[in-house]
């Protein structure tokens, strides 16, 4: 790689990082729901239509790891201070040589609604019409038509 085509991708690093802090933020306080998607959309993930996002939304990712995703379906309601983890690591710590670092994808099925102070963690998809209730930890997949709720979220009935 030439110096020039370097210095080229180092500025379209930054300016992809840049715009990806910058929808993070734009997602998390903004105070009008649809600039809180857009800031979503800025960060390259994908959503559907009529997504209703409230404040304090956290989304942890790896900027440069190209295999995280979060991907939301149509008519999806999201909680107030929902966290949603892509990508999960102990930093600097040497937890890291014992641990994995963990990346994945999220996804939000159409019709879903995602309650207050949900933390959804990495390799996670909630079905079609679900509901995951306030303060739950979702570890692994909700089926669709399900509530579930609690840490770890548990079944608690089906949606007839």
């Amino acid at each position: 790689m030439t110096y020039a085509r370097k210095s080229e991708f180092k500025k379209v690093s930054f300016i992809r990082r840049v715009l990806s802090k910058t929808g993070i933020i734009l997602a998390k306080s903004f105070p009008y729901y649809k600039i809180r998607r857009y800031g979503l959309k800025i960060c390259g993930f994908k959503l559907g239509k009529d997504v209703y996002i409230a404040e304090d939304l956290i989304v942890t990712h790896n900027i440069s790891e190209k295999s995280c995703h979060l991907r939301i379906g149509d008519r999806v309601a999201i909680g107030p201070r929902v966290t949603i983890l892509l990508a999960s690591d102990a930093n600097w710590s040497k937890l890291m040589e014992k641990i994995p670092y963990i990346k994945g994808t999220v996804e939000l099925c159409n019709d879903c609604w995602i309650g207050a102070g949900v933390i959804i963690m990495p390799n996670v998809k909630i079905g079609e019409s679900s509901i995951v209730g306030a303060g739950s930890v979702v570890i692994k997949d909700v089926p669709p038509f399900t509530i579930v709720a609690g840490v770890p979220a548990k079944e608690l009935r089906k949606i007839v």
